[in-house]
């Protein structure tokens, strides 16, 4: 038996076991998380998520664990759905609940996952409440330190499967947080002027964790939701706040799985990789355009594809939902998402773009400077656009805020500047001036670089080689220096989002356990992978 550590039992981690269970060989099993329950997952237990916070993925979409979450949710009491206001005759595939409920689906996949390992000969050890601070790569294997332990413990193999990476919680009372995620669900907001950065589905979630604590929403019959204020908390006002002062648009129709693309296929991004970097961003473009312009041609003449190139679609796919106030865009691509959902109508566009992103990514590593940056201020901003919609409910929920005269959006433009006091954070852009009383950054995960891992020696280790990020090989096993090739599985994703900046989501964290049981399984038989 191989000694294997697990750093992580989030989804990440959670999918990397169940593929060593699947993969049928069995080896002793070690699982740490940080948290006093493995499995759960940071962005859905408890602690981080109120309930009104909506996952933006559906049954549908999510890689079961021996049963889908459709199934699970079937299995569960009347009184557990009752807690969420749900019907059990309305429970279908496409829908979209709260994460707390998801978090709950993957901490009883983790148990009934422990279980199969133990019948089937795995040597099984959780270690809940046990955060790792080092980990160093030797000659034999690997070593790891838990907090409050001076002594390390050796293993064959590790698999850093650690997710997002936020300030540390404080739990002192505060007016500014550097992410929703850092003591906000356990703070008292007083109803005042509340600044929210971010515009995204983080940034709605911040001001539904507010907004949960001065009132409650309620549905009425078709539908319609509203906002009942506390009679207490009439001071309360909300700014979310972006440079383009636009909100994301709703959860759209389409097939699942996806359909195959026509021409931007597998092999076709693969030969414009291999024809070198110069102009590789241009010539992906065009084949960009052509499957657009197969797929859809009165949108893309409507926009005047033909006449874009990989720097100006981003203004051009932007630029009607500029000129309209941004709660008239999200009501009116409400009714027509609705609409479509109910007519099972696909909008050739958007769904083209949606299976275009996780392509057109491979190209990213294979950029040259130059094109990285064009690439993310264009074609990236796009692409994020169209995946990170969210769920309608969410819009309903933003909409009925707006009418309850609670929440404002703004547009900070490119330059403004922010100044934080205590007590008092001020937002300046060339013409407007706003002072709010508790600020919440809730722009999401950033990109990490190597000096960020919060494992010392590990990282000294990486930083031995002279490399910014983690060099990872295609089962994620680290491949430099030498002293750590072949010893560690790397999918810690903060890390990954230099060379894949759309990676995200349920079905990648899958994908990425799937890819690093293979590099344990690998090592276990003594193959090492061979350079990319």
């Amino acid at each position: 038996m191989k000694n294997v550590a697990i750093v992580g039992v989030g989804p990440t981690g959670i999918y990397t076991f169940h593929a060593l269970i699947e993969r049928g060989e069995p080896h002793a099993i070690t699982l740490f998380e940080q948290a006093e329950e493995a499995g759960v997952g940071m962005p859905y237990n408890d602690d981080n998520n109120a309930t009104l916070m909506l996952a933006n993925i559906a049954s549908i979409e999510i890689p079961p664990i021996f049963i889908t979450y459709l199934e699970w949710l079937h299995q569960q009491s009347d009184s557990y759905l009752a807690r969420f206001a749900i019907k059990r005759e309305s429970l279908h595939e496409r829908q979209f609940l709260p994460r707390v409920i998801l978090g709950d689906y993957y901490r009883d996949r983790f148990l009934a996952l422990v279980e199969k390992a133990e019948r089937l000969g795995f040597d099984v050890s959780v270690r809940e409440a046990s955060r790792i601070a080092d980990i160093e790569a030797t000659e034999n294997g690997v070593q790891l330190w838990t907090e409050n332990r001076n002594t390390p413990e050796p293993f064959d193999y590790a698999v850093i499967a650690t997710g997002h990476m936020w300030p540390e919680d404080d739990d002192s009372p505060r007016d500014f947080y550097p992410s929703p995620w850092t003591g906000l669900m356990d703070a008292r907001i007083a109803p005042c002027r509340v600044g929210i950065m971010g515009a995204s589905l983080s940034g709605l979630d911040a001001a539904m964790a507010v907004v949960s604590q001065h009132g409650k929403f309620i549905v009425e019959e078709g539908k319609t939701t509203r906002f009942q204020l506390n009679a207490q908390s009439q001071s309360l006002q909300l700014t979310l706040m972006s440079r383009s002062g636009i909100l994301p648009e709703a959860d759209f129709y389409c097939p699942l799985p996806y359909e195959p693309l026509a021409i931007v296929t597998e092999q076709a991004i693969a030969a414009e990789i291999a024809k070198g970097s110069e102009g590789l961003l241009n010539r992906v473009f065009q084949l960009i355009v052509s499957e657009l312009e197969q797929a859809d041609p009165q949108w893309s003449a409507r926009i005047g594809l033909n006449n874009l190139n990989a720097d100006t679609l981003s203004e051009a796919w932007f630029a009607d939902r500029k000129k309209h106030d941004p709660f008239y865009w999200a009501q009116d691509n409400l009714e027509e998402v609705e609409r479509n959902k109910r007519e099972k109508h696909t909008v050739p566009w958007r769904y083209t773009v949606l299976r275009l992103h996780e392509v057109i990514e491979e190209i990213v590593p294979h950029l040259n400077e130059e094109d990285r940056k064009r690439f993310k201020k264009g074609l990236a901003r796009v692409f994020i656009d169209n995946y990170a919609a969210i769920p309608s409910e969410s819009i309903r929920r933003l909409l009925a805020l707006r009418e309850a005269g609670l929440i404002h959006i703004r547009a900070l433009g490119s330059d403004y500047e922010m100044q934080v006091n205590d007590g008092l954070t001020t937002i300046t852009t060339d013409d407007a001036r706003y002072e709010f009383d508790v600020f919440i950054d809730a722009r999401g995960q950033k990109a990490l670089k190597t000096k960020d891992l919060p494992f010392p020696t590990l990282r000294k280790q990486l930083l031995a080689c002279g490399d910014d990020i983690p060099d990872v090989g295609d089962d994620y096993t680290l491949q430099a220096p030498e002293s750590v090739r072949g010893r560690i599985a790397f999918g810690a994703l903060p890390w990954l989002m230099h060379d894949r900046p759309f990676v995200q989501g349920l079905v990648v964290c899958a994908e990425i356990g799937a890819a690093m049981a293979k590099g344990v399984e690998q090592q276990a038989s003594g193959k090492r992978k061979k350079l990319l």
